[in-house]
């Protein structure tokens, strides 16, 4: 069987990719950048489109109105809505997760919760620990938004320790990071399909 036909009998999955970091050289976007990357280039039935979570204002519920939202938030909503599962890549401030992932969160769990039953994985790039602080608080509050993320592999990279991983324009350069990331991406794709029954 050619391999086009192969890849046309795999399910589709569709991801929302989250950068916790609004920062334009965050090296966490540049993960995202590499996730799709190799989504594209290297596996099949997989989707990922970055979401842009910037322009979210601040939640405040006075800006709500009947089962409405301000139509950037509702946009946002409206991408998490439509997603098979969703791919968060937080980095670590103060041992959480930043501010702006922790108001896109808020604010796409307004009822009705739009995270509900979406399988989900974490990424992250930081110093020192790699992230894993924020990783675990972002768990924690995934119990409560019913997010089902995956255990195994975890993926936890110091940017900063040799050898260099990413180039100045923070694009993914090491190929043994690569081949975590596509664990992760993987083992995502795994779950999503056996979370939905197909």
């Amino acid at each position: 069987m050619e391999a086009a036909a192969v890849a046309a009998t795999k399910p589709l999955i569709k991801v929302v990719a989250i950068c916790g970091s609004v920062r334009e050289g965050s090296y966490n976007r540049g993960l995202i950048r590499s996730a799709i990357e190799i989504s594209k280039s290297s596996m099949s039935g997989v989707e990922i489109e970055n979401v842009d979570i910037s322009k979210l204002p601040l939640l405040n519920t006075d800006l709500e109105g009947k089962g409405t939202f301000p139509p950037v938030v509702e946009a946002f909503r409206q991408k998490i809505r439509e997603a098979d599962s969703i791919l968060f890549a937080s980095p670590e401030y103060n041992y959480s997760v930043s501010a702006p992932l922790k108001n896109a969160l808020d604010w796409a769990s307004r009822p009705p919760n739009v995270w509900a039953d979406k399988a989900a994985a974490i990424i992250s790039a930081s110093g020192g620990s790699g992230g894993s602080r924020s990783q675990y608080h972002l768990r924690q509050i995934g119990v409560c938004l019913d997010l089902h993320f995956i255990n195994k592999p975890e993926f936890f990279l110091n940017a900063f320790q040799p050898p260099a991983k990413f180039d100045e324009n923070s694009n993914l350069i090491d190929a043994q990071t690569k081949e975590n990331l596509k664990k992760v991406l993987l083992s995502l794709q795994a779950f999503t399909l056996r979370l939905q029954g197909r």
